[in-house]
């Protein structure tokens, strides 16, 4: 699951702060930018991020779209 790692979850809470590069997010990780660059395709794949390209870098947001979805699935456990 995209969010099962501390990583993301630290990606996740910092970009629902604002937008941000690869290089903003590294800066608070103890992993290299192309380790944040994996995490970062793990939540795209998952749909819970979305990039945008901006000259010759990318910048994340947080997709809400990603997120009705997950909590859409993650209701169905309290159904139950």
């Amino acid at each position: 699951m995209a969010i099962a790692d501390p990583n993301r979850r630290y990606i996740l809470e910092e970009l629902r702060r604002g937008p941000k590069t690869v290089t903003e997010l590294a800066s608070g990780l103890p992993v290299s930018r192309p380790a944040v660059s994996q995490h970062l395709k793990v939540l795209l794949d998952a749909g819970l991020v979305s990039a945008q390209a901006e000259g010759t870098r990318r910048v994340y947001s947080v997709s809400n779209n990603g997120f009705v979805s997950l909590n859409l699935w993650l209701d169905q456990f309290w159904a139950v």
